[in-house]
């Protein structure tokens, strides 16, 4: 990292409180549900030593690592699109209420998103579409809410088609026979929050490319999870990348190589990830990760064997 480019992190400070900002036709509007340290560093990110964190402290503290305690900060966001007359939500967080116990500050939380999405201005009627990067627990939770029934699960953007990875609805779905070596909270995240959206007729699988409109277009990059995708943004003379779980922390993008704890395949995750980030950079998309907090989202450019970063997202004041 570059002087310029540790100068250029400190823009993420006053973006900090931002809500939304516009690329080309298309206006973004992050909802947060919860930010903060997460986990151990080395822990999240195994393959990434000590000194790439110390050596980066200046930037990746407060926002991304909280030195005293070794542990990567990290947010837990969805990302509404207002693109053609219709609203796209990108990822659905945690929920409310699930049976996760494989994960503490998952398990039987309670969180008013929906809430966050009204006051963002965005009723769960309003969603157009839904937009699964992959089916990790923290990225599918408020597909659904409770019905009416006891333990029964509904859709919870009644009039959204959710797009969903075919190869992700395979690994983790019952045509994969639920306990052919996935986790017990697998099934259940699938059980509470996929299945339901089937049942309801509202899911549409896809795979390798799917166009969504005229701007917005799902591509697979496997290796986090075996349907993981990308979602490209390109309007006017803008260009824009949210990349789920591709990347977790920035030290990733300093060291891509460098696979999170969380990945299913690691070599083929840190292919996928080079592989976008590349273009990224070779086409000045805005990278939009899932986890980061601070500005949550960066231009970045290549630098050796790596990536350095240009400039924090700038966002309006939403």
């Amino acid at each position: 990292m570059n002087r310029e480019s540790a100068e250029s992190a400190e823009s993420a400070e006053s973006a900090e409180n931002a809500q939304s900002l516009v690329l080309g036709d298309v206006e973004i509007i992050r909802v947060v549900e919860w930010q903060g340290p997460f986990g151990p560093a080395r822990g999240i990110v195994p393959e990434a030593g000590p000194e790439v964190w110390k050596d980066n402290e200046e930037w990746l503290a407060p926002d991304y690592w909280a030195p005293e305690s070794d542990s990567a900060v990290m947010a837990l966001q969805s990302w509404v699109l207002r693109s053609g007359g219709r609203t796209i939500l990108v990822d659905t967080g945690v929920g409310d209420g699930r049976e996760r116990p494989h994960s503490p500050q998952f398990h039987r939380r309670r969180d008013d998103f929906l809430g966050r999405l009204e006051r963002a201005g965005v009723r769960p009627e309003d969603v157009d579409v839904v937009v699964n990067t992959h089916l990790h627990a923290d990225h599918v939770g408020w597909n659904t809410r409770a019905g009416e029934g006891d333990g029964e699960w509904v859709p919870a953007f009644p009039n959204a088609e959710y797009l969903v990875p075919a190869a992700d609805d395979f690994h983790y779905g019952p045509a994969n026979g639920y306990g052919n070596g996935l986790r017990e909270e697998d099934r259940l995240v699938y059980e509470d929050s996929v299945a339901p959206v089937h049942r309801a007729g509202q899911v549409r699988l896809w795979d390798g490319e799917h166009r969504v409109d005229g701007n917005l277009t799902l591509e697979s990059a496997p290796g986090h999870t075996p349907g993981s995708a990308v979602l490209r943004l390109a309007s006017g003379g803008d260009r824009a990348v949210f990349v789920g779980d591709l990347v977790h922390s920035p030290v990733q993008l300093l060291e891509p190589s460098c696979a999170s704890c969380f990945c299913l395949d690691p070599g083929r995750a840190a292919a996928s990830r080079r592989r976008i980030l590349e273009r990224a950079a070779d086409e000045r998309e805005l990278v939009v990760p899932a986890h980061f907090g601070g500005a949550g989202a960066v231009e970045v450019r290549r630098e050796g064997e790596g990536f350095g970063l240009v400039r924090w997202a700038a966002y309006g004041t939403g």
